[in-house]
């Protein structure tokens, strides 16, 4: 096949693969979501694009749509997930839950590096399997992963360069973990008031007033004025030729300037954008995946699950130290590894006036994932 007869097979399938996503996530049928809850929408968005070359002997790993998806959509997904974070809302959480939240993100950004300095020390080997063989390139997308989500992953992924092989199976590994992680926290906040009660905290959590409803013509022009900043701005960066990192942070602070300094920006609309942009990243990263090359050694899955565990702990510990309602240590650790879909529904198990909490927590999560991922990286690098 030609370029151009490669780069329209491409386009039309990870059109059919996006659409196809957004599909079957809104299908109200029980068996779909019991699927959905184990193998999510987005892993589809991933996984058929590479099933499809696969069947077909297919290479599309150099397309020009990987190009366009580094230097337009992944910033301009990080510019629309930035934008979505307003700073007042962040006073409705309090001092202390954030604090408690940062903590466990603290720890997903650097554990890692330890863990890989412990693993090396207790066997030789392992510095092979995770420094020379470049596993750890597999972990900087899962600190992106837990932290930021979606985005955040795809970007660190670029930034640390891993293998499309090994990203899949990290990818399959984080959402195993995810779905029991939930199921866990589901129980755990659960118990929060007896374990507030045996450690003499004082839980006692202030609510949110529901915000003022906008009318239809106001959110026209809501709408506009956001839409046209955002636009703006992406052919501004165009001019400065600024390198795929360089373009992030600076699209990264541009988005938390446009998300707090104009009164009447859209945090909804950005937050859709940036859904629907991640999706289609997604998809034209599955372009690249060869299904040959799946497969995980067992010391980095042992690390990543022991990485989960001492991030839960330490938030704990935190929660106890400041004696704040040890619901935040739920809520805060969705917020950090499950995200915005999954940390309101745990959230709801305990308080559904709480849901507000979560969603703000969830946000900063997603801003603050790419930078949290960035410092893996550097330290990694130290190694």
């Amino acid at each position: 096949m030609s370029d151009q007869q490669l780069l329209i097979a491409s386009s039309v399938l990870v059109l059919v693969t996006v659409g196809f996503v957004l599909l079957i996530g809104n299908v109200k049928s029980r068996w779909v979501n019991l699927l959905l809850d184990w193998f999510p929408a987005i892993l589809f968005a991933y996984v058929i694009p590479a099933a499809f070359t696969h069947a077909f002997g297919l290479d599309l790993s150099k397309v020009v749509l990987h190009d366009w998806s580094k230097k337009w959509i992944i910033p301009f997904t990080i510019l629309t997930v930035m934008s979505a974070l307003s700073f007042k809302q962040l006073k409705i959480v309090g001092l202390k839950p954030i604090i408690v939240f940062v903590s466990g993100s603290f720890v997903i950004a650097t554990l890692p590096v330890v863990l890989v300095i412990i693993f090396g020390r207790l066997d030789p080997q392992n510095n092979v399997t995770f420094l020379e063989q470049g596993y750890w390139k597999g972990l900087a997308p899962i600190v992106g992963s837990w932290i930021g989500g979606s985005t955040s992953q795809l970007v660190l992924k670029e930034l640390a360069k891993t293998p499309e092989a090994l990203f899949l199976s990290m990818l399959v590994l984080d959402n195993i973990l995810v779905n029991i992680w939930t199921i866990l926290m589901f129980q755990f906040i659960k118990w929060s008031d007896r374990i507030n009660l045996a450690w003499g905290i004082d839980g006692a959590i202030p609510l949110v007033e529901a915000p003022e409803s906008t009318t239809s013509i106001g959110l026209f022009r809501i709408n506009l004025l956001t839409l046209g900043c955002i636009l703006g701005t992406m052919v501004l960066t165009y001019f400065l030729h600024l390198s795929f990192l360089w373009s992030i942070v600076t699209l990264s602070i541009v988005g938390m300037l446009l998300g707090n300094l104009i009164p009447a920006w859209n945090h909804k609309l950005v937050l859709k954008l940036a859904g629907f942009s991640i999706v289609l990243i997604m998809a034209i990263l599955g372009l690249k995946l060869d299904f040959a090359h799946l497969s995980l050694p067992l010391n980095l899955v042992v690390l990543v699950l022991i990485w989960l565990i001492l991030h839960f702990g330490f938030m704990l510990l935190v929660a106890r130290l400041l004696k704040t309602n040890i619901a935040w240590v739920a809520i805060g650790s969705m917020a950090n590894v499950g995200g915005i879909s999954t940390a309101p529904a745990v959230t709801a198990a305990f308080k559904a006036e709480l849901m507000p909490h979560a969603i703000v927590l969830a946000i900063l999560s997603m801003v603050t994932g790419t930078s949290w991922g960035m410092l893996t990286i550097y330290l990694f690098g130290l190694l």
